[in-house]
């Protein structure tokens, strides 16, 4: 063959690779990559049970770490892994040796945040993989798209951590008017109804982030996992306050370090002493007020995958996502 044709070939068996393994998956589902809260048994617990295993691969620092995520997915096997990490990434020199792990365990899919990432998905095409970039806003769906991406994540309004403020019925169809590639869509997602809702209003895969966070496998302390089925959405507090960017905190943590909830400045402020974001002060999507308990993650995306299944109707994303991973090869 010439090479044009080999590389051609080449894309066709990783397309059919790909769409293998969405195939496992038993609930259009995938667990957020997230600080703190993301892990190595939270993501093989979830691939092990189905559904997309997310892993915040940006905010790790050791090099053996890294390894020991992609290395213990390997050996799973179910549904896929999707890595965070930032755009700037595809470009950086500091990172080629992440990248160079990332193919060798040809890593599926990729979720790309913060910038361009356009020279992430050329390198990530050139072993297979797909790229999912993360965005808030039409403008940065629009960049997104034009720079190549395969995949949005639409981080809506009511998302944990670092969030987005427009309505999922406004982004997700005005998103899909624009671009036929997979959506992903995240934001105040905790069940089997928000789960059917996002594939209604055009996406493919639900996110879910604070729900996994209320998990034993879950990298968090175990105040913010325990805090988490005992607050409602009302005490889901927006602010820029403590990194500067806004995102949602859970009110009671803000108060239980000295901080007055009613009170936070609009911009980044200095933090009592001793006091780190995400690690004393605890994130929380809208949708801890739709989590009761603390539950294994097997347990959990069984109990949706139940609720889901007995739901009267529900659009048909196994063929959508067939359909739309075979269109990659």
């Amino acid at each position: 063959m010439e090479s044009a044709a080999l590389y051609a070939h080449a894309r066709r068996v990783e397309g059919d690779r790909l769409t293998a393994v969405l195939s496992n998956l038993v609930l259009p589902l995938m667990c957020a990559p997230m600080s703190f809260a993301s892990s190595v048994p939270l993501a093989v617990a979830c691939c092990r049970a189905g559904v997309i295993g997310g892993w915040q691969g940006g905010t790790v620092t050791s090099f053996a770490e890294f390894e020991a995520y992609l290395k213990a997915l390997a050996a799973v096997g179910g549904a896929p892994p999707i890595v965070n990490m930032p755009a700037r990434w595809g470009t950086d020199p500091k990172a080629a040796d992440r990248l160079d792990l990332l193919e060798r365990y040809r890593v599926p899919l990729v979720l790309s945040s913060l910038g361009d990432p356009s020279a992430l998905v050329a390198r990530v095409h050139g072993w297979g993989g797909r790229v999912v970039h993360d965005v808030t806003t039409m403008k940065h769906a629009e960049k997104a798209i034009a720079a190549g991406a395969d995949g949005l994540m639409l981080t809506c309004a009511g998302a944990g951590g670092h969030t987005g403020f427009l309505t999922p019925m406004a982004f997700v169809p005005a998103v899909r008017r624009i671009f036929d590639g997979l959506l992903i869509v995240a934001g105040g997602i905790a069940d089997a109804h928000g789960i059917a809702a996002s594939l209604a209003l055009g996406g493919d895969i639900a996110c879910m982030g604070t729900r996994f966070i209320a998990t034993p496998e879950s990298g968090v302390v175990e105040g913010h996992r325990a805090m988490i089925p005992t607050v409602g959405a009302d005490d889901i507090v927006a602010s820029a306050a403590m990194n500067g960017v806004p995102a949602h905190w859970m009110r009671q943590s803000i108060e239980a370090v000295g901080l007055d909830a009613k009170a936070l400045p609009a911009v980044r402020s200095p933090m009592p002493e001793g006091v780190m974001p995400w690690r004393d002060i605890w994130s929380a999507g809208q949708s801890a007020g739709l989590i009761d308990a603390v539950e294994p993650v097997a347990d959990l995306v069984a109990r949706l995958t139940r609720d889901f299944d007995a739901l009267p109707a529900v659009p048909d994303w196994r063929g959508r996502l067939s359909r739309l991973t075979r269109g990659w090869g």
